[in-house]
């Protein structure tokens, strides 16, 4: 049986559940671009959906898995921010989109995430899956384990820049996905929603970097995330905004041109923003609770919200109060790993379940020793605090 912490919610606004219904709006947003989607960011609801699992090139969207696994490094302890970066020939040889890296030239990962999020170098790119996995080829096998397990069915990737290549696409459904996976690591956007900002600033080659999403200077809310253009995929573009509490992402692919690709996105925004908001459940680092691992060398682990969490609500109808339900596994025992399923937050409407949150171990709780244990049962039972 489940252990449930049962917290009530007290509704103050005339709003809808959007109840994770597909878009029902039968005006094309995006006439230009070949398929669109635009995805809440807390509930991966769908609000706008055109064309989504149809396979086509990414272009340089395709740094958004890059970056992704760049995050997740930093957030394993396998890189620091700080640490230099190496390039090899093959990086420094990458043509388009590049922040001019020489043949041994070194960088921290922040400014190479710099390079990455606002100039889009490919350069920068392959120097980082090289650093992250030995090899392109050995990183290119990682992005496609990530994609799988984010539900990326309609995604193939063969580089980690997007440079044209055979057998390298995605849809527009599954760059929602992963910008989604992205933005649980909210620092992310301090780089990829920069307008402006140097690489070798006090050295005699600085580099001016320019933001390619012009939209992060000219939409109120947009912080992120990627442009892409090849002469195959066109103009493309998966652009996050956030307003109050409401936090999309509106990708759009095959765009004629950037006057287009931009002047649809900022309609999709529009769209998301004037007819829909959100309830706060839990906002990052808000505590959930406390798991307890049974034989853990750690017995009780709090936890906190690693990012938002909130419903999606149609603007315009009242509705009556909601509540949730932290759900954890009374049965969980040491080893836990480190991303292990340990419960889930479920919210309801009445006695409807309406959403469900998969909750994840925060770190990794190894077994308690013999020792260890004996105390505790000492303690155990002799009421010892």
């Amino acid at each position: 049986m489940w252990i449930s912490a049962l917290l009530l919610l007290t509704l103050a606004m005339p709003t809808a559940l959007a109840e994770e219904k597909p878009a029902e709006n039968k005006v094309d947003l995006a006439p230009g671009a070949v398929s669109a989607v635009v995805m809440d960011v807390d509930t991966g609801t769908l609000i706008v959906d055109k064309n989504k699992d149809a396979k086509l090139p990414p272009a340089s969207i395709t740094k958004v898995m890059t970056m992704l696994l760049i995050m997740e490094a930093i957030d394993q302890g396998k890189l620091k921010m700080d640490e230099m970066v190496r390039t090899s020939e093959y990086a420094a040889s990458m043509g388009g989109s590049q922040i001019f890296l020489e043949p041994g030239e070194e960088m921290t990962v922040r400014d190479m995430l710099k390079g990455i999020a606002m100039a889009s170098g490919n350069d920068a790119s392959v120097a980082m899956a090289e650093k992250i996995s030995g090899s392109e080829q050995a990183f290119v096998a990682l992005m496609n384990e990530r994609a799988k397990g984010l539900g990326m069915h309609n995604t193939n990737f063969v580089n980690p820049n997007g440079l044209p290549a055979e057998n390298h696409y995605s849809s527009a459904y599954d760059i929602a996905l992963m910008s989604q996976e992205l933005l649980k690591h909210e620092e992310i956007t301090q780089f990829t929603g920069q307008y402006q900002d140097y690489l070798r600033k006090d050295t005699q080659k600085p580099f001016w970097l320019v933001n390619t999403n012009k939209l992060v200077r000219f939409y109120s809310g947009v912080d992120g995330l990627k442009t892409g253009y090849t002469s195959e995929a066109k103009f493309c573009l998966t652009a996050t905004a956030k307003r109050d509490n409401l936090r999309v992402i509106s990708v759009v692919m095959g765009e004629p041109d950037t006057k287009t690709r931009n002047a649809e996105v900022t309609k999709l925004f529009d769209y998301a923003f004037s007819q829909y908001t959100n309830l706060p459940i839990y906002k990052t680092g808000d505590p959930i609770g406390e798991l307890k691992v049974g034989k853990g060398e750690t017995p009780v682990i709090p936890l906190t919200a690693k990012h938002s969490y909130s419903l999606l609500l149609k603007k315009g109808d009242a509705v009556e109060g909601i509540r949730h339900e932290v759900q954890l596994d009374p049965k969980l025992k040491a080893p836990v790993a480190i991303g292990q399923p340990i419960g889930k937050i479920v919210v309801y409407k009445g006695d409807q379940v309406i959403k469900e949150f998969a909750l994840e171990s925060p770190v990794n709780v190894t077994k308690a020793g013999w020792w260890t244990l004996t105390k505790r049962t000492a303690k155990r039972l002799f009421f010892f605090d």
